[in-house]
């Protein structure tokens, strides 16, 4: 019998965030506000909330349904419709819910859009899903801001620009005639600041894993601690407060020399470091978590806490260059750096936060983030001779979670990590 789940303070504040989103979106026939669906990497949630509209985020919708145990059914109904096996199951989650009349993970009926906000960044699969919703919502106002890709791990002033028209003549006007609200600078100006503000509390929260022990996990806990900046809180009030009070509750378990909560209580002793690269499964969160767990590893940093932005590289929300600021914050999504950027995240990772290994999990239906992993592993391991490790899983789709199999080859890798430290403390003492 599993233990009950101990939740960090900042885990209810979450949930209550988000049921409290799900809420104003559940009234929307009484308020009148208007509906923006659209994606969590280059979101422009700052112009969204500028024109009071409400986000909904389709792949948000998707992974909740998986940790709730509904997301099998709805991949199933997807597949009934002839969508593929080999789509993104993020994609088929949603549409087999959309299908099944639309009710979302807190039970509550998500309201049709007004408005699909596509800002194209480095996943070609989201220009395919928002097509399919087009067709189920032909009376949806479509938006698409294109971001060019960092090719050439850059972004020049020329690409910026192109944004910046963009959002001038497509954007904001499309938002304007969907929203009956005038675009106003100055108040873009002002979620902008409380945005950076967020940003910069999230940096520091995650810059705390440099401590030994980890206060945190930067993987399994830091999924949650990036929800309200990625899914409609950046550029409020409540975000600033949420961060802060998360901060203050981090440092408390530093000054005591405490390492993470987890679901199966307080790691007792951190005896391996890691750098995780991929999403996590959703839909064995726990039983994931746990295996990590059970080996006393923690993750001190991973890439898809930055799948929403890269902040500690230094980029923040510049309220005074409002639109070329969300036009570089699209840009600086994880999932828009080419490969040498990746690598280049990786390594700094690694070692600022003195990782012992390094693990990819490729995740079966995500070519985002699977394309180019192995690669990545194989030059990360050659250039700083540092133990990788590689599993597979799926993001939402239940049949491709085998525990036994991720259970073995991490037990495997452990039991390297464990006989190189053995050797380095012998030659060391």
């Amino acid at each position: 019998m599993s233990k009950e789940a101990i939740k960090e303070k900042s885990m209810i504040l979450q949930k209550e965030m988000v049921e409290g989103l799900f809420n104003e979106l559940d009234r929307v026939q009484e308020t009148g506000k208007k509906v923006c669906y659209t994606f969590v990497p280059g979101n422009l949630s700052e112009l969204i909330r500028c024109f009071d509209m409400l986000p909904v985020y389709p792949e948000i919708n998707a992974l909740q349904n998986a940790m709730r145990k509904k997301s099998a059914g709805y991949i199933k109904e997807a597949e009934r419709h002839a969508h593929s096996e080999d789509v993104c199951t993020y994609v088929k989650c949603d549409i087999g819910m959309m299908i099944k009349g639309n009710i979302g993970p807190t039970g509550s009926k998500i309201p049709d859009p007004d408005v699909l906000l596509l800002s194209y960044t480095g996943c070609f699969t989201f220009m395919k899903w928002f097509e399919t919703l087009k067709r189920s919502y032909p009376n949806a106002e479509v938006i698409m801001l294109h971001t060019p890709y960092q090719e050439n791990g850059e972004m020049t002033p020329q690409m910026t620009a192109y944004m910046v028209q963009q959002l001038e003549q497509e954007v904001i006007p499309k938002m304007e005639k969907v929203s009956g609200v005038k675009f106003d600078p100055e108040k873009l100006k002002k979620i902008l600041g409380l945005a950076r503000e967020a940003q910069d509390w999230i940096a520091r929260i995650f810059e705390t894993t440099k401590h030994r022990p980890s206060p945190i996990d930067a993987y399994f806990a830091g999924v949650y601690y990036i929800g309200p900046i990625n899914i409609g809180f950046r550029g409020t009030p409540e975000a600033v407060a949420y961060y802060k009070e998360l901060y203050n509750e981090i440092m408390e378990r530093v000054l005591q020399g405490l390492g993470p909560i987890t679901p199966e209580g307080e790691m007792p002793e951190e005896k391996y470091r890691l750098v995780v690269e991929g999403p996590p499964n959703w839909t064995n969160f726990r039983e994931f978590w746990k295996i990590f767990y059970d080996m006393g590893a923690v993750i001190v940093a991973s890439s898809y806490t930055k799948v929403g932005g890269v902040y500690d590289l230094g980029w923040r929300h510049d309220p005074d260059r409002p639109l070329e600021s969300l036009a570089e914050y699209c840009m600086n999504c994880y999932t828009n750096l080419n490969i040498p950027q990746r690598i280049s995240l990786l390594s700094k990772l690694i070692k600022e936060y003195h990782a012992d290994g390094y693990v990819t999990n490729s995740i079966k239906s995500c070519n985002s983030f699977s394309a180019g992993q192995l690669a990545m592993m194989r030059e990360i391991e050659d250039k700083l001779e540092v133990p990788v490790g590689f599993i597979e899983s799926d993001l939402v789709d239940p049949r491709y979670f085998s525990y036994s199999n991720i259970k073995n080859r991490l037990e495997s890798y452990f039991q390297m990590l464990a006989q190189r430290k053995f050797i380095h403390e012998t030659q060391n003492a």
